[in-house]
């Protein structure tokens, strides 16, 4: 019995890695391209690009996304540590008051699936939901 146990934890275990792998690899060089509301605010805001040049597992939950962002007119790298968590074989992202410097303080869960993403944001001055594809570059 402890053999069967330990053999359905080893093969969690690669399915686990080769699903990670595979969030790297999918994640490498693309831009969410979408739209996003706001909460008490009529329609849809958009188009919105998040770039991401890859995504890197750091310890536990925490992944490194490497991101693009503009600031004072110029396109710099960010790296942000961001939770990710997994149902299934899908990836959420699960930020809770995460402060990114110079940009701000953010809640956000976001469902990452196949080519497209969908979830809520909210930061200091309102939040809503947001959607929309995941474009490989």
């Amino acid at each position: 019995m402890r053999c069967l146990a330990l053999f359905v934890f080893l093969v969690g275990c690669g399915a686990k890695a080769d699903h990670e792998k595979e969030f790297e690899t999918r994640m490498k060089g693309v831009t969410l391209v979408g739209s996003s509301t706001r909460t008490n605010k009529d329609g849809v805001f958009g188009p919105e690009r998040y770039r991401i040049d890859s995504v890197t597992k750091a310890a536990g939950d925490t992944w490194i996304f490497q991101t693009r962002m503009n600031y004072s007119g110029k396109e710099i790298a960010v790296p942000i540590p961001v939770p990710v968590r997994w149902v299934g074989k899908t990836p959420v992202i699960a930020m809770e008051d995460l402060t990114i410097p110079g940009v701000g303080t953010w809640t956000a869960h976001i469902v990452l699936s196949g080519d497209q993403y969908a979830g809520t944001w909210k930061g200091e001055k309102g939040g809503g939901q947001m959607f929309g594809r995941i474009v490989k570059e």
